[in-house]
């Protein structure tokens, strides 16, 4: 499972290699801080293999929103936008 990061296609997914550690970052943080539920069948697997999975299968991507738009209240940044 880890060897999806050595591959260009889960950094094109979404959108680089910044972007993706940040959103790694984030969703392990939900899962292991925060109890979220993972999106696929854990089946013995790490968190970060879970995330990887996640990614792979679409299941999360990061969704910009702009710091100037005071209409979001979720504030500036990207949060996971699950899907």
């Amino acid at each position: 499972m880890i060897e999806a990061l050595r591959s260009d296609e889960i950094v094109n997914k979404v959108g680089g290699r910044f972007k993706l550690c940040a959103l790694i970052q984030r969703r392990l943080r939900q899962l292991a801080i925060e109890s979220a539920r993972p999106l696929v069948d854990r089946e013995g697997r790490t968190d970060l293999e879970i995330v990887v999975e996640e990614i792979m299968q679409d299941k999360i991507a990061p969704r910009w929103i702009d710091a100037t738009d005071m209409s979001d209240k979720s504030g500036p940044g990207w949060p996971l936008t699950t899907q």
